[in-house]
């Protein structure tokens, strides 16, 4: 049983009426200092390595996907990335360059997209707009299999508006 586990215990046996407030200050400081002199860390619950990284590989997956949003709601689908991303950068380590590369290519594909509608008038553009559709689609997903793998790629075709890590042996650039 933890420290973490004891303390809870105590506390509710002080609640129920069990323990008096000083017998419940008492066993908290026996509980304490023995787990000191043991050499026991009493911060038992604090994330561990393991931990931190499946958190930091489940949020990069999120920020990945999040760009489909915009089938649910207009906007969604570049609010909500960001907004993931300005959320967990700070607190996760990798988290900041996923948000970079989500955050390149939904500028690139705005901007393709752009560059494609007057082409439509030659009729070029109209497949340029549906490759585009399915590089749209498909990238996000394969960099969301890659974030849950602990990888960090660089989507094809992106435009390097957010510089990423270039020292990172773990960003694969596109195909």
């Amino acid at each position: 049983m933890t420290t973490a586990d004891e303390l809870l215990k105590l506390q509710q046996l002080r609640e129920s009426g069990a323990l008096t407030e000083e017998e419940f200050q008492r066993a908290k400081e026996k509980l304490l200092t023995e787990d000191a002199s043991s050499g026991q860390s009493t911060a038992q619950c604090a994330p561990q390595p393991k931990d931190i990284e499946k958190e930091k590989r489940q949020w990069a997956l999120f920020i990945h996907l999040s760009q489909f949003g915009c089938y649910f709601f207009p906007l969604l689908g570049i609010i909500l990335p960001i907004l993931l991303w300005q959320l967990k950068k700070d607190e996760l380590p990798g988290i900041d360059a996923h948000g970079r590369v989500v955050l390149n290519w939904m500028i690139s594909v705005i901007i393709y997209a752009l560059i494609c509608i007057p082409f439509c008038f030659l009729l070029i553009g109209i497949p340029m707009l549906f490759v585009l559709g399915i590089a749209a689609v498909v990238f996000p997903i394969i960099g969301a299999i890659k974030a849950n793998d602990g990888i960090l790629w660089k989507y094809p075709a992106s435009i390097p508006f957010f510089s990423v890590e270039p020292s990172n042996p773990n960003i694969v650039k596109g195909f």
